[in-house]
């Protein structure tokens, strides 16, 4: 079993992850690497996830579990807004289309609001996880 002290770390790994996500989609918007800033940004918002995770004993390694225990735990418990839901899928299917599929290319705009979504959702989580100590 881990201990409190491990586990609060691991939570601020995570967090800290999500963070730096946020600076690599600011670098890779700049520079025009529209796909890996997609991919960043979904990852921001699962490392974000994966720290609540760990502050609730929860671990999986699985986006879609991760995804359906987010939803299950925080967002139709009321403890996010719903719309929390669609960011996190609509962040998912643009990373699985800019990594896998290519078939249209990125359209800026989109990315900029899907980044915005992606700052407010860690930050929202990391207030949480800082008003909720373990």
């Amino acid at each position: 079993m881990i201990s409190s002290s491990d586990k609060n770390a691991l939570v601020l790994l995570r967090i800290e992850q999500a963070e730096n996500c946020i600076s690599d989609t600011e670098y890779c918007m700049a520079d025009g690497r529209l796909a890996m800033a997609s991919n960043r940004i979904y990852y921001g918002m699962f490392y974000a996830m994966l720290a609540l995770g760990l502050r609730q004993d929860y671990k999986s390694s699985k986006y879609q579990q991760m995804i359906g225990w987010f939803n299950k735990n925080f967002v139709h418990t009321g403890i996010f807004p719903k719309h929390f839901t669609r960011l996190v899928k609509d962040a998912f299917d643009a990373r699985v289309e800019s990594d896998y599929e290519v078939s249209e290319p990125i359209i800026t705009a989109d990315l900029e609001a899907r980044f915005a979504d992606m700052k407010r959702f860690i930050s929202t989580i990391k207030a949480w996880i800082e008003a909720n100590p373990a």
